[in-house]
């Protein structure tokens, strides 16, 4: 999972995808112990999805937040981008929370990212006018690459 994530993410990889943030951000967009931290936290999940060899081309992380899930960590494997993967996993991501009687699922993206951001807003979503600093302390050695970064929260009423 560790690796799908920085494969969407970060590095030359991601380049062949279009959900690429190497070039606002670089290094690590995760740790193996921060994954294993989320997993082994009450409230936390991961929808994984795989091909039919049984290689993981899909993950998101949800985690129940009051009344809503939020997804996070939502990686396609740079490969299958663009192929119906990341909308069947979002579908699925959105059943599961209203099957556990969420009533949104919210998210978080860099505002710079419009083309992601459109995508979601094509699929129902819409942004709440929440802003969430970039964690620019917590990215200090590699991380961004340019200034005033920050988040925007979208949501979505299941």
């Amino acid at each position: 999972m560790h690796a799908l994530i920085e494969s969407a993410y970060r590095g030359d990889e991601s380049r062949a995808g279009w959900t690429t943030e190497a070039d606002l951000v670089e290094g690590p967009r995760t740790s193996i112990d921060e994954l294993r931290a989320i997993v082994q936290t009450r409230g936390n999940a991961f929808l994984l999805a795989r091909d039919d060899d049984g290689e993981l081309v899909a993950c998101c992380h949800l985690q129940r937040r009051g009344d809503a899930v939020y997804f996070g960590m939502f990686a396609v494997s740079p490969a299958r981008q663009a192929g119906g993967v990341g909308s069947a996993v979002l579908a699925e991501a959105e059943r599961i929370a209203k099957s556990r009687e969420a009533s949104k699922l919210v998210m978080q993206v860099i505002e710079v990212r419009e083309e992601l951001i459109s995508w979601y807003e094509r699929r129902g979503y819409h942004r709440t006018g929440e802003k969430i600093p970039f964690p620019y302390d917590a990215q200090a050695r590699t991380g961004p690459r340019m200034a005033g970064l920050h988040f925007v929260v979208l949501e979505k009423t299941l």
